[in-house]
């Protein structure tokens, strides 16, 4: 298995086209529920290629995108050179490189089950400002929503190289509390992408345990999602349906 801060690197161009961003409630409720305010500062960790610190420095905010991966930071960097208060970060959830105390809100979108460690806690217990909150983020995939959401959960599990390992769902609340050692509230928001085939492919080649375009199952991988894609598209698209889950705490 490859380690989390290399998974990604050959999959930058994928998941900058083809990953799920997030809805406008979940950012409402940042604004209206935890107060988020544009003079605030967000740390957002396992930043990648910045899907998620769009929002807040569009908003006005200055963002540390904190991220290891190379290759994704760069592309982080290409896609919000256009806000000023944007600073990509090369450092981990153990070891972000910010000062402490200087964080309103710490954000891990799609991301803290490849860091739920005591250090990553510690570290954000150092940066986080008294008073300022974290928040954990992820886009759930509906898994039973409809025959096509269940032939394509068969899919992945077919041919998904440790897809049942790297689950981010196989992280439950009570490791999270644990973790932290506080207590998260949770709220959720309904989520969908609307994909023709080229963009469903692009969406299954963004996830780090599907085979690439080398890997000898790349070729019976597509074929498989071609014919479900055929089977079930209306009008030349397909929706994918997700729950984005939002789990979160006051320090």
């Amino acid at each position: 298995m490859k380690e989390p801060t290399e998974r990604f690197s050959d999959r930058v161009e994928h998941y900058v086209n083809y990953r799920p961003g997030y809805p406008p409630e979940l950012f409402e409720f940042f604004r209206i529920e935890i107060g988020l305010k544009p003079d605030w500062t967000v740390a957002d960790i396992g930043s990648g290629t910045g899907i998620s610190s769009f929002e807040f420095a569009q908003n006005g905010n200055k963002v540390f995108g904190v991220e290891p991966n190379a290759e994704m930071r760069s592309a982080s960097v290409e896609y919000l050179n256009r806000f000023d208060d944007f600073h990509a970060v090369d450092g981990t959830a153990q070891r972000t490189g910010i000062d402490s105390h200087c964080v309103d809100l710490l954000v891990a979108a799609q991301a803290f089950h490849w860091f739920c460690t005591a250090a990553a806690v510690e570290e954000f217990r150092r940066i986080i400002r008294p008073g300022g909150f974290a928040a954990l983020v992820w886009n759930e995939r509906l898994l039973d929503a409809n025959p096509f959401h269940r032939e394509f959960e068969k899919l992945l599990e077919e041919f998904g190289t440790d897809y049942e390992q790297v689950r981010h769902d196989k992280l439950p609340l009570e490791r999270i509390e644990k973790t932290f050692g506080r207590r998260f509230e949770s709220r959720s928001f309904p989520n969908r992408q609307v994909l023709d085939f080229e963009g469903l492919r692009g969406r299954v080649l963004s996830s780090s345990y599907m085979p690439d375009q080398e890997s000898e199952d790349y070729l019976p991988m597509s074929e498989n999602l071609e014919s479900l894609f055929a089977e079930h598209e209306e009008n030349g698209r397909i929706s994918v349906l997700y729950k984005t889950i939002i789990y979160f705490c006051k320090f």
